[in-house]
């Protein structure tokens, strides 16, 4: 799924003030990341991940493998932090970040 520049704006500023759902380390992507990344998707649509890895492609990497994965968009990555959106068409309002901001 493609996002506009509008809505990376948008995203990006909700974002900001998020903190991280999901820390991934050295072990990368196991079945316990990629479950718990699927549900706070589900929940949050919009969700800021910690990425616990010394090499910029290592991330980018595993950015790319994760976001293929899950079925989501990556609308940015800053250093250690990146922020992922899927969208869910039966999201809760209490718990969506989107819906809520």
């Amino acid at each position: 799924m493609s996002l506009t520049q509008e809505q990376k704006k948008q995203f990006k500023s909700i974002g900001h003030h998020l903190k991280p759902v999901v820390t991934i380390a050295e072990q990368g992507l196991s079945e316990g990341v990629l479950a718990e990344l699927d549900r706070a998707l589900n929940d949050h649509e919009l969700i800021k991940i910690q990425l616990r890895l010394a090499d910029r492609d290592d991330r980018a990497v595993i950015l790319t493998e994760l976001c293929q994965q899950i079925s989501a968009s990556l609308v940015q990555s800053i250093g250690k932090m990146a922020l992922i959106y899927r969208k869910n068409p039966n999201a809760n309002p209490k718990l969506s970040n989107v819906l809520r901001f």
